[in-house]
């Protein structure tokens, strides 16, 4: 069986001047990075803010398991089949992190037969946006330690510094460390950490900005720590907030690539799914709306936290209205939740006990009121008495099902997937409604999704927690929407209860504020913003020729 790395390198690419023609692109509209990558204007949005908007689909999944769902592979293969079908479509997706590549995770590009390339170029370094955004982010740092050394006059209180530096790489040592030792030469000795580049605010806010004026707002509402008195400090009290903004000047712009079978596709922003909302740019889902007649876009992990940050947050932000969802199951990872040790087997019980998360996370995107389809993504493994067990339970809840295997067969074997989809879409039955309403307390806002989403008794406040929410409101962030972060590995909070849990509560440590990006984040459970490598990383796999070949990955 070839790799994901191997089908890639065999595939014919078009130059990506010709995928741009393909979807109505002038050369003014886009600039080339090499032969098979563009980043496009912004501006474009303007002049198309007249055009009728394509169908806007969110592809979600079940809970994650070490099995594997492939949600962006269901995402790409859809994509295509939609196109063989003669709609024209385009997927919006996120970019990949240095540090899952190197580590053990893996890229975002897909795989098999539905993969967006050249994979190579956008699992190391793509066109640098993730390194932009780390240069800008690290910027207000230095900001911050030269402002302490030269007086401190805005009175920061060094042990109130929310703003951490990052990395992008999984570099467990860097999660604490102290700075500014050898003498007052070097600045003001302190505390500090790292995290990974994605988990960056200003990530998280350029992946929800309309244009490059609206993202240097965001980023000058950034609060980076407290005074002595308690007041929240922004970086636009630094006055740094336009240098800030001036080195996202090209990442924000959205990234055109292709996939397998040259269908158009935007690799933009791939924000951390646990600390921040886990989505791709606003910018490239409305520009990939305004050109196609049908969006395929992504959340990060499941649909209790990706998919539910996306109708919560992402669609208000950006006033979008999704149409339909597809939640992407395997018969492995359904198996893995009811109890199975051996997934390679057929296993009717546990597969019938693991259902139940498939059931949970139907009902949930039901609760937003929108078609839900269900993607039955195959592996060589599975059976038909498998898969009988899935469509009896989908029947059951009166949702669609499709036998999905693009992983081997691209857009072909996406097309049943794709007809649902579209039948679904034209019954006119998407209604969307946002979870909660903004003028409700934090604490209510938390308790609806932990409720509703996860299933919880209810919610326990860390002292902590609460007294931080009465600060938020009191300086005027009460409204802002809830970005829950918490384990992916369970619908609650504990990444030992698999399936559906119940009778559980769940407990918030702590909340963070992002004001700049819009949106608190609640933290239940211990969430690592700074990843550590594997006992053998995927680096010791990855190498390169003298032909500069690129073998390992994936």
């Amino acid at each position: 069986m070839k790799s994901d790395i191997q089908i890639a390198q065999e595939a014919k690419l078009l130059k990506i001047s010709e995928v741009a023609k393909t979807i109505g692109l002038s050369e003014d509209d886009y600039e080339q990075y090499g032969k098979y990558k563009a980043k496009v204007d912004p501006n474009l949005l303007r002049k198309l803010e007249n055009k009728e908007d394509g169908k806007l689909v969110l592809v979600t999944a079940i809970t994650p398991t070490p099995a594997g769902e492939g949600k962006s592979t269901v995402s790409v293969g859809l994509t295509q089949a939609l196109n063989r079908l003669g709609k024209k479509s385009i997927a919006a997706l996120r970019e990949p992190s240095l540090g899952p590549v190197f580590g053990i995770k893996g890229g975002a590009t897909g795989g098999g037969h539905s993969q967006v390339i050249p994979m190579e170029d956008i699992n190391l370094h793509f066109t640098g946006d993730i390194h932009a955004i780390g240069v800008a982010h690290n910027l207000v740092s230095a900001c911050i330690d030269n402002h302490l050394k030269f007086g401190n006059t805005l009175n920061i209180d060094i042990t109130k510094i929310t703003w951490k530096r990052v990395m992008d790489m999984n570099d467990r040592s860097l999660r604490n460390i102290v700075i500014g030792l050898g003498g007052t030469a070097n600045g003001i000795p302190r505390e500090d950490s790292f995290q990974i580049t994605v988990a960056s605010e200003i990530m998280a806010a350029m992946c929800l900005a309309d244009s490059i004026a609206d993202l240097k707002e965001k980023i000058g509402e950034m609060v980076f720590a407290y005074s002595t008195a308690g007041t929240p400090l922004k970086i636009k009290d630094l006055n740094v907030q336009g240098a800030v903004a001036a080195l996202m000047k090209e990442a924000i712009k959205p990234n055109l690539v292709q996939t397998l079978e040259n269908t158009p596709v935007f690799i933009h922003g791939g924000p951390f799914a646990n600390i921040a909302h886990g989505c791709n740019s606003l910018l490239a889902t409305k520009l990939a709306l305004k050109l196609s007649d049908f969006a395929i876009t992504e959340a990060g992990f499941a649909a209790d936290l990706g998919a539910e940050k996306f109708l919560d947050i992402k669609c208000r932000k950006g006033g979008l209205t999704p149409n339909c969802v597809v939640v992407v199951a395997t018969v492995r990872a359904l198996k893995h939740h009811g109890g199975a040790k051996d997934l390679s087997v057929q296993d009717l019980d546990a597969l019938q006990k693991g259902l139940s998360n498939l059931e949970k996370h139907i009902e949930n995107m039901k609760k937003f009121n929108l078609p839900v389809v269900v993607a039955m993504n195959r592996f060589v493994t599975d059976t038909e008495s498998e898969f009988d067990l899935i469509r009896k339970v989908c029947s059951d809840h009166n949702v669609p099902v499709a036998d999905c295997d693009v992983w081997a067969n691209g857009g072909a074997g996406g097309e049943e997937l794709a007809k649902l989809v579209i039948g679904e879409i034209e019954k006119g039955e998407d209604n969307y409604t946002p979870l909660y309403s903004l003028e409700s307390s934090p604490e209510e806002k938390i308790e609806i999704i932990a409720k509703e989403i996860y299933g919880a008794d209810g919610v326990v406040f860390s002292p902590k927690a609460k007294k931080t929410i009465k600060t938020i409101v009191e300086n005027g962030y009460g409204e802002l929407p809830i970005c829950v972060s918490k384990t992916q590995k369970s619908i609650s909070d504990n990444p030992a209860l698999l399936g559906r849990p119940e009778n559980f509560t769940v407990t918030v440590n702590e909340i963070r504020l992002s004001a700049g990006a819009g949106f608190l984040v609640a933290m239940a459970g211990n969430i690592i913003d700074m990843p550590g490598l594997p006992k053998k990383p995927s680096a010791e796999l990855i190498d390169i020729d003298e032909n500069g070949k690129i073998t390992g990955l994936f």
